[in-house]
This record gives structure tokens, sequence and C-alpha cells, in this order.
């Protein structure tokens, strides 16, 4: 063969294997992580050695932390486990990019196994189940299965060995969102892990309260006060930010409030 034909064919070849080389990505940048609790709430938050990877336990501070809210750091696909001689009942939540949030030692679940989150969404309750000593919750930030320094809004949390030397109140939930102002009257309405009356009450919000109704759903039908009533809204309020509460409203469905 000439040996220009050679080096034509030759040089045909590089730049076609050239097309196979896989071209290393950037690596995929975090969501803006937010604290897995409601907005408002002050928590103090703590490290041991015996912790898996580069988890953070939080209590809360102001209030009772059994029971609480847990909500998605940010937003993705949230996936339910059960380990109970280690993290309890969890939730894992795929945001994409090999990026994943764990939550651990749940009460209950508020959403279900493969389900769509956004950022601010209850996912669960506040608990101690598994090798707990206690209600918590233990928060984890994964990259590609490997655990990360917690960061929370684009700021590195400290890593203390015990609770009340470092504090983070949450923002999570407190941007503006549609909705409507509404009033809740006589003894209070029930908090629930989700839209149903089956489900566990895990706190009562007294009336009058003024609210934020932010979303609504159907949910049991309820008899209540000469009307009946079901739908259920996902509510803010000055006390933190509440989920899945009865409507206590004549009207029942409110005009006006996306369907959540």
């Amino acid at each position: 063969m000439p040996f220009r034909r050679l080096l034509a064919v030759l040089a045909s070849l590089l730049v076609g294997a050239a097309t196979l080389v896989a071209v290393p990505t950037e690596a995929q940048a975090a969501p803006n992580f937010k604290a897995p609790y409601p907005c408002g709430q002050r928590w103090t938050y703590s490290h041991h050695s015996a912790e898996v990877r580069r988890a953070l336990d939080f209590i809360r501070t102001d209030g009772t932390t059994n029971g609480t809210p847990v909500l998605a750091s940010a937003g993705g696909t949230a996936y339910r486990y059960s380990q109970p001689s280690g993290a309890g009942n969890y939730i894992a939540i795929d945001h994409g990019g090999g990026w994943k949030t764990y939550y651990f030692h749940l009460g209950t679940y508020s959403v279900a196994n493969g389900a769509q989150v956004g950022q601010g969404q209850q996912i669960g309750t506040t608990g101690s189940t598994g090798n707990s000593s206690g209600p918590h919750i233990h928060y984890e930030q994964l990259y590609n299965g490997v655990g990360q320094n917690i960061v929370i809004n684009g700021s590195g949390l400290a890593y203390p060995g015990s609770y009340n030397q470092y504090f983070l109140t949450s923002d999570n939930g407190c941007g503006s969102q549609p909705g409507k102002p509404f009033m809740t009257w006589g003894s209070g309405v029930r908090v629930r892990a989700d839209a149903y009356l089956s489900a566990a009450t895990v706190a009562t919000l007294g009336g009058p309260t003024s609210v934020r109704v932010l979303c609504q759903k159907q949910g049991d039908t309820v008899t209540a006060e000469g009307y009946t009533n079901n739908w259920w809204a996902k509510l803010a309020s000055p006390a933190g930010y509440m989920t899945n509460i009865y409507i206590d409203d004549p009207n029942a469905f409110l005009p006006g409030v996306p369907v959540c």
C-alpha cells in the first residue's frame, strides 16, 4: 500500500477511535439543600464517631422533637425503607445527578414509595424507630453513594460532638407560595401524617389561628358542625410548616387554591 494512502487510513482509524473515548464530565452540582424540618423551627445538631458516613443528628430546641414533620431538603424521588435493627423507618430521596439524602428513624411515612416530592414537602414524621436512643432526625447527603459533609443553603455545617453547641433555624417552605389566607376556629384542627382520618394524629393546630392554604386535596369524608367536608389542605402558619390538615370550613373546597 502506498505510504500516503497508509497514512490516510491510519488517520481515519484514529479519528474513528477518538469518537469512542469517553470524556469525563464535571461533577453534578449539588441541589440547594435546606433543613429537613419546618420553616422557622430551631434545631440543634451533633455528630458522633459511630455514625455512618457523614451524618448529622438533629433534635428540636423550640418544641417537641417527636412527631414533628420531616421535610424533603430538595426535590426528587422518595423511596421508603425499613431496617428495624438499624435505620428504622427511613426515606432516601434521589435528587438526580448522583445526589441523595437519607432521613432515618422516622415515626411514620407521609409519602408513597417512589413518589415525586418537592422541596419542603413532608415525607414523614420524626420518631425513634430502629437503633435509636430517642426521637431525632438522622440526616445524610450523599454523592454517588459517598457521604458528604452536610451543606445547607450553600453553607457547610459544623460537626460538634454534642448537642446545644450549634443551632440551625429552617427556611424550608418559607418562600412565597400560592394560596389564600384562612382562619381556623373552634378547638383546633387535627394534623395527620397524610390526608386520611385513619392516619395517626401528630399535632393539633388550635384556633383561632391565621394560616395560609398552599394547596388542597380530597381525603375521607367528614361531617362536622352541620356540614360535610372531604377536603384537606397543606397549610403554612407562623408556628411552622404543616401539611395535610382537615379544612374546618363550610365552603370545603377553597376557590383559587391549587390541588396538591
